[in-house]
């Protein structure tokens, strides 16, 4: 009798928000719109890992995302997309900087994807923390799939790569690809390439307190 051949092994699924279920450091969840926009204040000219301040950064890609007809979930991702990066700075301040400063536990700054989506889970859906959750791995999607993208990430982002994982490989490929959040994720990768110029004029952060009010509570849009 022929010995039936071993199943292959099945390639695992990500979960279309990774914030839900990804294991690692986690800061304690926001509770207020208020908290989470104290701090881009607190930490506004803290330099990002190009020639730009965190909070610069932050409305550039909102605006590139408007400038796109994005919904308002994820203009709201493109804001907030970096917000483990200052939860980081918060964590690693011995006093706040400023009186009412968010003071945060410690946190690996290379798991800012998976802290920061975890962190707005408790104010937003997943249409805003999935593509936040995601947004490094579309970047090493993107490597993997278009030739030229890797050779034009600018020195910050192609610096913090190798310790992001790389390349995916082609199963993470596929994986990744099948996630129904992937082309959100991806387009928030984009913006988040783009919004890097010194000097550029975008609307200020206090402009976005109405849509991050109503993805909060789910309200439609003005017409």
């Amino acid at each position: 009798m022929t010995p039936t051949p071993p199943r292959p092994a099945p390639v695992p699924s990500e979960p279309s928000d990774p914030a839900t279920s990804a294991s690692g450091p986690s800061a304690a969840p926001a509770a207020s719109i208020d908290e989470v926009l104290a701090l881009f204040t607190d930490w506004a000219d803290d330099p990002y890992d190009e020639e730009l301040s965190q909070l610069a950064h932050a409305l550039q890609t909102a605006a590139l995302a408007l400038e796109a007809d994005a919904p308002d979930s994820l203009v709201v991702a493109a804001l907030l997309h970096d917000v483990g990066h200052l939860l980081t700075l918060a964590a690693g301040t011995p006093a706040p900087p400023t009186p009412g400063a968010v003071s945060r536990p410690v946190i690996e700054e290379d798991d800012h994807e998976t802290v920061g989506a975890r962190y707005l889970t408790g104010l937003f859906p997943p249409a805003v923390t999935g593509p936040i959750a995601l947004h490094v791995r579309a970047k090493r999607y993107l490597c993997a799939t278009e030739p030229g993208y890797e050779a034009a990430l600018s020195s910050g982002s192609a610096a913090s790569l190798a310790r992001q994982g790389g390349r995916l490989d082609e199963a993470e490929v596929a994986t990744f690809a099948r996630n129904p959040g992937a082309a959100d994720a991806v387009a928030l990768r984009r913006w988040d390439d783009r919004g890097k110029v010194e000097g550029l004029t975008v609307p200020a952060l206090d402009t976005y307190r109405d849509r991050l009010a109503r993805v909060t509570t789910g309200s439609p849009p003005p017409p």
